[in-house]
């Protein structure tokens, strides 16, 4: 049976530095494993008046880190063709039907189309809008949309982008995209919660002290200042990424392995999250923003940033969830810009045991006998390695009885990882598969706007003390209170 998949792909944005550096390269990698063969087709769009020629070169140009032979590209180039398109005139929309009907009879492409919009947001409703007016969308094939984030600013502005692409789109054609979603790990967390009894056992309230997430970033906003600077750490990363995650890790098992299943749990899951009062945002939440450092700009005097910004480069917050499995839980989570390192991790901490009948209280313990036990840590490790890694008590060698931590670890090996795909690669295949199960549908989008919008509009309203950490460091001391006020710390303190 052939795994070839067969499609056009409408690439609205198709000279922006999205699609040079994820979506041609992860195409092009689709080519080579032949799941994209004869039978497909990509017209790039945008405002710039080249030609197929020197799309052709920068096709071939963004794919140079892959040591690829020039053959083979020359002839993945050879499908794309280049329309320069203004997103808000009809009559584009006219040229790009009868170029789309050409290249669908000129590689037999059964009316199968998939439209990316890689563009900013509040052009997605007048894109959806003349594809449907200007009857660019097929009968006998699949319609599907990809959607990048933002999708929105807040619940209100995202309820509105969703109502515009509904009126062309329905549900299951849409494909909101979480890059996030496609990492290996981040899917390995169904794989470890449900594929192995030890930990579904164990996975609640009973045995789980706090989870952390933690998703650290070592650089700057570099050359996303102007979208950074009106979104900030809260928006770009909490509504999405983590809750995304937070909802992967709390969900109860699905009936079955299927995209609707899996979403009705996940749907639930973000339904549970204790919502916060105005007051207790202060007392949950921490934002930061970095100042100067060694060899670093202070974000205010980053290039296009305002020097009064207020803008939040790092958040950390505490999340509860009100259901029966999770009720007790903290979920510690943490995400910034110019942290100590890169890197993604998930760490569940559990429960101590009850009685430690190593500590003797009746003068027993010698000179090298534990006095405390340390609790059990599952790390799930997303990036840079790959793995996990789970510490554990065990005698320590000698005379005596003494404890200590040990760690049991595994990480995917490089010759494993080097052929595993690419997040944008792995999504870009679920969605000519039609499959949705990696990507946010409406309902998790929209619970997790109602979740953020209460801390957003109380920092709105409250003036920030900024510049609050240096590079370098895990942010602001406040995030380490924000633990310690509990009786807890990150697992991670560099």
């Amino acid at each position: 049976m052939s795994n070839e998949k067969i499609a056009l792909f409408t690439i609205f944005g198709g000279t922006g530095d999205l699609a040079q550096r994820k979506l041609y390269p992860s195409l092009f990698k689709l080519y080579q494993k032949g799941y994209l063969k004869e039978h497909f087709a990509v017209i790039g769009t945008a405002r710039r008046p080249w030609t197929d020629d020197h799309y052709h070169e920068v096709i071939s140009d963004s794919l140079a880190d892959l040591n690829a032979d020039q053959e083979t590209v020359t002839q993945f180039a050879s499908h794309f063709y280049y329309q320069s398109h203004d997103v808000t005139d009809a009559e584009h929309y006219r040229t790009l039907k009868k170029l789309s009907e050409k290249l669908d009879a000129q590689y037999g492409l059964q009316g199968n189309r998939i439209f990316y919009l890689a563009m900013a947001p509040n052009f997605f409703g007048t894109i959806a809008q003349h594809l449907r007016s200007e009857n660019i969308l097929t009968d006998n094939g699949f319609n599907r949309v990809i959607i990048e984030k933002p999708f929105g600013h807040d619940y209100e502005s995202a309820k509105e982008l969703n109502d515009q692409l509904t009126a062309t789109f329905n549900e299951n054609q849409i494909y909101r995209i979480d890059h996030y979603l496609g990492k290996e790990m981040i899917q390995n967390i169904t794989a470890i919660r449900f594929g192995n009894n030890i930990w579904e056992s164990l996975w609640n309230n009973r045995y789980i002290d706090n989870v952390q997430i933690t998703l650290s970033e070592k650089l700057g906003v570099e050359e996303r200042a102007v979208y950074y600077d009106n979104s900030g750490a809260l928006r770009d990363m909490v509504q999405n990424h983590i809750l995304q995650i937070l909802s992967l890790l709390t969900m109860d098992q699905p009936v079955e392995f299927t995209e609707n299943d899996i979403d009705v749990e996940k749907v639930k899951a973000l339904r549970s999250l204790r919502p916060l009062k105005p007051e207790e945002v202060a007392t949950n939440f921490v934002r930061g923003q970095y100042g100067a450092g060694d060899d670093a700009n202070a974000y205010r005097d980053e290039d296009k940033i305002s020097s009064d910004s207020n803008t939040d480069t790092f958040v950390a917050g505490k999340v509860m969830i009100d259901n029966y499995r999770w009720s007790g839980v903290p979920f510690y989570i943490r995400t910034g810009k110019r942290l100590a390192d890169k890197f993604t991790r998930i760490d569940v901490v559990f429960k101590r045991p009850v009685v430690n009948i190593f500590n003797h209280e009746d003068g027993r313990a010698n000179d090298n006998a534990a006095t405390s036990l340390d609790p059990n840590i599952l790390t799930i490790n997303v990036e840079p390695t790959e793995g996990f890694e789970l510490r554990m008590n065990a005698k320590a060698i000698g005379q005596g009885f003494a404890t200590t931590p040990v760690k049991l670890n595994y990480s995917h090996d490089a010759e494993a990882t080097a052929g595993s795909p690419e997040a944008y690669e792995r999504l870009l295949h679920d969605a000519l598969n039609g499959d949705a199960t990696n990507f946010t549908h409406w309902q998790e989008v929209a619970d997790s706007w109602k979740f953020v919008d209460v801390i957003q509009k109380y920092w709105d309203e409250h003036q920030p003390e900024f510049p609050n950490y240096r590079p370098g460091t895990m942010g602001p001391d406040a995030a380490d209170e924000l633990l310690r006020q509990d009786g807890h710390r990150w697992v991670y303190l560099n």
